[in-house]
């Protein structure tokens, strides 16, 4: 089965379908996109390159069965097509964020956020603590939230 993404001429997801093998494969039985396109347009009466193939498995440019990731991510509905990267991009999480094309994910503007020490991560793996970190837009911080159990 594969997947494709029905955007709108302003590249925003619209819905994701999927269609058969069946009707994915080229005259010399090899599995091509733009076949896949075509049937969709065929059959949806939506233009042939306004759908774009998207992974299941495709998560933060990774494959999570180890194959070959596929456009970033796995397109959903409102996810941000990006014609030029070839990334789907979900929602920006906050203003000052940047796109990673690398990863195909949104960073802050100080870089990743920090780990949690091992004591936090025991108390949270024996449920006296729950310690997270949290983005602050205001103080462009991650800031450190315990919510005591």
């Amino acid at each position: 089965m594969a997947h494709f993404a029905k955007i709108s001429e302003t590249n925003e997801v619209l819905t994701v379908h999927v269609v058969n093998d069946s009707d994915m494969h080229n005259a010399d039985g090899v599995e091509d996109e733009t076949v896949g396109q075509t049937y969709l347009e065929t059959h949806n009466n939506w233009p042939s390159h306004l759908w774009i193939q998207t992974s299941y498995n495709t998560q933060s440019n990774i494959h999570v069965l180890g194959g070959t990731p596929l456009r970033g991510n796995y397109a959903s509905i409102g996810c941000e097509w990006d014609e030029v990267n070839q990334i789907f991009w979900f929602e920006k999480p906050y203003p000052s964020w940047i796109k990673h094309n690398a990863s195909a994910s949104w960073k802050s503007p100080i870089g990743d956020c920090p780990e949690l020490t091992a004591e936090q991560t025991s108390q949270n793996n024996n449920r006296t603590h729950r310690w997270s970190y949290s983005w602050n837009e205001s103080g462009q911080s991650f800031d450190l939230i315990d919510y005591k159990i």
